[in-house]
């Protein structure tokens, strides 16, 4: 996947169009939490665009920045330790930074924590705990990784991740109005009419953006719900409804980015 066919400033003008419109929708809906979603997505777009604009030394900083509050939210919903915590926070803000001025070197960061985090309960010596531990800690190196796309991505992570966004409004509207059979027991409220309003969206603002590739297909129609369930599955193991609770409408950061995470993952590895 290379550079789009629009500039950043476009990508940005895009994303304020849509923001504007959605936001004349919900306030003349007058539904009280519709309003707060949209001011959780007011304050999303705000720090996506600004970082993403200063092209990738901006990514790297943005990648950083959610990678250290996206871990300290997974910490506290694996109940981890103070320690896992802190090797699996700072190896999040090390990713991206790697990715930036050596972007070849990433996968031996990322390998070589693996490893480290790994070792943490071993050195520690928790039998008792020490196996669900490290591999909790592994999984979430490797699930919050993905935030290095945003870096190695280039121009083509900004029409990516608006996409991304309009299918998860696709998904709410489609679900809401369409209905159908539960998509997973995972998360109850998820319905097959919301993955065909994601599609429909997601597409169409791929396509609108010139952004539209059998990569970016996939990444938004079958990895981006797939990622939505993960965290389901992660917050109904941990008993939680969401990963946290001070982004306006949403929860946690997780709860915002889950989508995201796992279609970056995608676009990076195909």
């Amino acid at each position: 996947m290379t550079g789009t066919e629009t500039g950043t400033a476009g990508m940005l003008a895009y994303f304020g169009g849509a923001l504007g419109v959605g936001g004349l929708a919900v306030w003349a809906s007058g539904r009280h939490e519709l309003k707060r979603r949209w001011l959780g997505w007011a304050l999303c777009a705000v720090v996506l665009g600004g970082g993403l604009a200063f092209g990738r030394p901006g990514a790297a900083a943005l990648a950083a920045a959610l990678g250290a509050v996206a871990a300290a939210e997974y910490v506290r919903l694996q109940q981890l330790p103070l320690c896992d915590g802190v090797v699996l926070i700072g190896l999040e803000l090390a990713l991206p930074f790697a990715a930036w001025l050596a972007p070849t070197a990433v996968w031996r960061v990322a390998s070589g924590g693996a490893v480290l985090l790994a070792l943490v309960p071993v050195l520690g010596g928790d039998a008792p705990t020490g196996a669900r531990r490290a591999a909790a800690s592994v999984f979430g190196l490797l699930w919050l990784a993905p935030l290095t796309g945003l870096v190695l991505l280039g121009r083509a992570a900004l029409p990516l991740c608006f996409a991304v966004a309009l299918a998860d409004v696709g998904a709410w509207c489609g679900g809401t109005l369409l209905g159908g059979p539960r998509l997973s027991p995972l998360s109850p409220a998820k319905r097959r009419g919301g993955v065909l309003g994601a599609a429909v969206l997601g597409l169409g603002a791929l396509a609108a953006t010139g952004a539209l590739t059998p990569v970016t297909a996939v990444a938004v129609v079958a990895a981006a719900p797939l990622g939505d369930l993960l965290e389901s599955m992660l917050k109904r193991g941990a008993g939680v409804k969401d990963a946290a609770a001070w982004l306006p409408g949403f929860g946690g950061l997780l709860d915002r980015v889950d989508s995201l995470l796992l279609a970056l993952a995608v676009a990076v590895i195909l």
